[in-house]
């Protein structure tokens, strides 16, 4: 610790903001729309000259640039080779529709900026440093959100992705060949694992929290569990005008009484769970018929399973009542059920440790969002550095974060590797 001391006193090693922001602005242009946003799935034209002036800048810098069969591509800065392994850090390219400039990139550019801080300061690890950009982490038309981390990790096979199509009836696997990945590839990815010792992934918060505190940046200690479920409610169709109300089965009456217990559970338990129905169709959606079937797609998150568990017993327990009462049946069907994850706790305390000798106030909270650190975080030690987001606004053209918040939380991350780089074996 007395050496890494010395070393980041002697250098004054800090990000450079204004090289930062610039490359911000520069990728934002890939993939910019006429509604003010960036709109970047992978896989489209966007992406692909993205992907090529991304590796064209790695190279430029100085590093060896790979490509794995996911086509996630990667950077190595090498160390002195004191120490094996390597740490990584980055993010992801791709953007949903209309979405900001911010979610992705930032962790990805950041993760750039601090590898060329490092070579402008003639600083060398002792283990490798590495980048990443990883495929496909929002959701796209081959409906594989977090697709380049989740097969990195082998959580998505070859085998379940060879005939994979898109709306336009475009397979995955040929679309990842002219990005330079290849299914055959992936065991490939099995072997580059074993180096991984650390990932660290820089993001926006996409959330208030820290603007509600006046806090510029947070250490992310875990993510929550996810889960999903399509839920269809089941009435009876008749003319809206004859049909007395007392003999209705209106499915989205029901559907609505039953949308508004998940928001009363919620707001009135003091935990951090959230719940959510985001899509709602209605049969036979004509305005002189009462709907017969209603389907939604229900979501709980929360930072412990117990949570998660205890929400879903109480809501549906209502739901049975809602149902009775108004003469409907109710089926669901789980589609996603992703537990909580609880991050590496040694490099939440280096993170933590970090921000008090920079004399940086931090908070410490879960991730409300998946992000590839989860996925990562099943084969190395991961954490997460948040930054703030302005408004909590995220997934469209006026997001953003300060930039004295961006350069705060750049130099956490950059001297928390350096701690990292001294501390781990």
């Amino acid at each position: 610790m007395k050496h890494l001391r010395k070393l980041t006193n002697k250098v004054d090693v800090q990000i450079n903001i204004n090289r930062l922001l610039s490359d911000i602005h520069k990728y934002a242009q890939y993939g910019k729309d006429p509604q003010g946003g960036v709109t970047r799935p992978s896989f489209s034209k966007a992406d692909h000259d993205v992907r090529t002036l991304f590796i064209q800048e790695l190279e430029n810098i100085g590093l060896e640039v790979n490509i794995d069969g996911a086509a996630n591509i990667w950077g190595i800065k090498r160390g002195n080779q004191k120490k094996k392994g390597s740490i990584v850090i980055g993010s992801h390219l791709d953007s949903v529709p209309n979405g900001g400039k911010y979610d992705g990139p930032l962790g990805v550019l950041m993760a750039k900026e601090i590898i060329q801080t490092l070579i402008g300061n003639n600083i060398t690890l002792n283990h490798d440093l590495e980048i990443v950009s990883f495929t496909a982490e929002e959701t796209n038309d081959f409906n594989l959100s977090t697709f380049g981390s989740r097969s990195f990790v082998g959580r998505l096979t070859a085998d379940k992705l060879k005939n994979v199509p898109n709306r336009r009836g475009e397979f995955l696997h040929s679309e990842l060949q002219k990005v330079g990945g290849n299914l055959n590839q992936f065991p490939q990815m099995i072997e580059m694992q074993k180096n991984k010792k650390v990932f660290i992934e820089l993001h926006i918060e996409q959330g208030k929290r820290l603007e509600k505190n006046n806090t510029a940046v947070a250490v992310i200690d875990r993510i929550v569990g996810t889960y999903r479920s399509t839920v269809k409610v089941i009435g009876e169709p008749n003319h809206s005008g004859t049909t007395l109300m007392e003999d209705r089965k209106d499915a989205l009456t029901a559907a609505a009484e039953m949308i508004l217990a998940i928001e009363h559970y919620c707001n009135h338990i003091d935990n951090g769970v959230v719940g959510t129905v985001g899509t709602l169709n209605v049969s036979p959606n004509a305005a002189n018929i009462i709907p017969g079937i209603v389907d939604f797609i229900f979501e709980i998150r929360g930072n412990s399973e117990e949570q998660i568990q205890k929400a879903l017993h109480t809501i549906q327990e209502v739901w049975q009542s809602i149902s009775k009462k108004r003469k409907v049946d109710v089926h669901q069907e789980v589609f996603l059920n992703q537990k909580p994850v609880v991050l590496d706790s040694e490099l939440i305390h280096i993170l933590q440790q970090t921000a008090q000798e920079l004399a940086e106030p931090y908070m410490t909270f879960s991730s409300m969002a998946v992000h590839d650190a989860v996925h990562m975080s099943t084969i190395t030690k991961a954490a997460m550095i948040f930054v703030k987001s302005v408004d909590g606004k995220s997934h469209c053209p006026e997001e953003y974060s300060h930039a004295d918040d961006i350069k705060k939380a750049g130099n956490l991350m950059l001297h928390s590797i350096l701690k990292i780089d001294q501390e781990l074996v």
